[in-house]
């Protein structure tokens, strides 16, 4: 019993809303406010959570390797993100939600284009979205592109398979 209660209220290490809202609930168009993230293209605007549309950054647990030595990439990815914010207030065009309920968004922090730049600095990869920037950090090597790492999708997959799922 205790599992299942704990599975309900924590989920893929994020606290859930009570009922999550589903992948065809409607969503607002636009969300503004204080914000903060969960990782590297995810955060909080406003107490909703938001993904980052057309990019996926490392998972927090996620590891890379730089120089022959492992790095915290995706702990890198989630401050990365943080001092993209900058403490401002961040504003999202919304255009959906993801499959598991959280708000699809192109969002700002101040004149910062948060998708963009985390592409373009490499602390994330192109995922519907993004390519000429991730084209630029991958030829100028940074973030992620002066590391050897596993594309993010791909660590999750391997991840959830090899813990049965």
């Amino acid at each position: 019993m205790g599992l299942v209660l704990i599975t309900l209220i924590f989920g893929r290490g994020r606290w859930l809303e009570w009922p999550r809202p589903g992948a065809n609930d409607p969503f607002p168009p636009h969300i503004a406010g204080s914000a903060r993230p969960i990782d590297g293209d995810s955060l909080w605007v406003a107490g909703s959570e938001v993904r980052l549309e057309g990019v996926d950054a490392p998972e927090a647990l996620q590891t890379c390797r730089r120089d022959g030595a492992l790095w915290e990439c995706g702990t890198e990815a989630s401050a990365a993100l943080s001092r993209l914010i900058g403490g401002e207030a961040v504003s999202c065009d919304v255009s959906g939600r993801d499959v598991y309920g959280r708000l699809l968004g192109r969002c700002r922090a101040g004149d910062r284009d948060l998708n963009a730049q985390m592409v373009s600095d490499g602390m994330a990869v192109a995922y519907g979205g993004y390519w000429r920037e991730e084209r630029e950090a991958k030829s100028m090597k940074r973030g992620l592109w002066a590391s050897e790492f596993q594309e993010p999708r791909l660590w999750r997959q391997e991840k959830n398979k090899n813990m049965g799922r």
